[in-house]
């Protein structure tokens, strides 16, 4: 069963658990949602769950809603992804997110998408953005592939996966957000090169070992960095493959507070997105204005405007 969703603003405790009507939400308090699940090899199944959480995070009132990485597949095995790649703008995944986003009037992020890249043994690793009109404007291919070797634990998502090399930003309703998945949270170079952004994305599959000793420290460090907020939906449990993913799905406000989180399991975190509370640190703190190093140099990046 899904947990209780949570409905929190900028203004409200860390881990707030009060939960409100929509019609309640201050005036300028956008919802936005982060979705958590453990998804399976079937990507069918995987989609019909996502279809459920989506529909339980529009219900809360959400206008940006948010998947976690290989929300679609969860294979036994890495090749999985590749069998189920797609070409861009075709296949059931993609058709699924854009069919959903025009279905509830909602801004949707496929945590990512296992798209075709030029090496048949291989995908690009891609978050997609779709707009309320069902129409796809944006896409990062994930950068930094994942890689570990710990104890019985070893990764290595270069075998299957061809990294992208484009920081993406995209000008949207709720401000300027930027892209990122997973592995790329531990390199903070890549969100500098992203310049001012209001609100950061980072769709995950946190291993439970690297999760519980890094996913959340690293989360709030993000969002105080760079004084924007950071959703961060993730896988949390048990996939058929054997392994096991962190969880802990969270939303952060820009200074470092969680708004809302989920441990382990299916669910939706909520909570509200104030761009006056995120202005008024800014000018507390303008720490953003006192950068003295171009983190930006010699990257390619990419700005999206609607």
């Amino acid at each position: 069963m899904p947990r209780k969703l949570s409905s929190s603003s900028s203004f409200a405790k860390p881990r707030s658990r009060t939960v409100a009507s929509p019609a309640t939400e201050n005036t300028g308090i956008v919802r936005v949602a982060a979705i958590q699940m453990a998804s399976s090899p079937n990507v069918h199944a995987n989609l019909a769950e996502a279809e459920r959480l989506i529909q339980l995070a529009v219900t809360a009132g959400a206008k940006l809603v948010a998947l976690p990485e290989y929300f679609a597949i969860m294979g036994q095995k890495d090749t999985d992804k590749v069998a189920a790649r797609e070409a861009p703008g075709k296949g059931p995944i993609q058709k699924f997110l854009a069919a959903q986003a025009k279905k509830h009037g909602i801004w949707l992020v496929g945590g990512s998408v296992p798209l075709e890249c030029d090496d048949p043994k291989k995908v690009y690793n891609s978050c997609l953005v779709y707009d309320d009109k069902g129409k796809q404007v944006a896409r990062y291919d994930k950068i930094h592939l994942f890689g570990l070797n710990l104890g019985n634990e070893h990764y290595r998502e270069e075998t299957t996966i061809k990294p992208g090399d484009t920081v993406v930003v995209l000008d949207s309703p709720f401000g300027r957000i930027g892209l990122s998945i997973c592995y790329d949270l531990r390199f903070p170079e890549l969100y500098r090169a992203m310049g001012d952004v209001d609100i950061i994305l980072i769709p995950a599959a946190f291993t439970a070992t690297t999760g519980k000793a890094h996913f959340e420290t690293l989360i709030r460090a993000r969002a105080i960095e760079n004084l924007a907020y950071v959703i961060a939906p993730a896988q949390g449990g048990y996939h058929a493959s054997g392994r096991e993913t962190h969880g802990d799905s969270m939303i952060v406000d820009p200074w470092g507070n969680v708004l809302d989180h989920l441990p382990r399991g299916s669910g939706v975190v909520v909570a509200g997105i104030n761009r006056a509370y995120q202005d008024s640190l800014r000018k507390s703190l303008p720490a953003l204005k006192h950068r003295a190093l171009n983190c930006a140099k010699n990257i390619k990046i990419e700005v999206v405007s609607i």
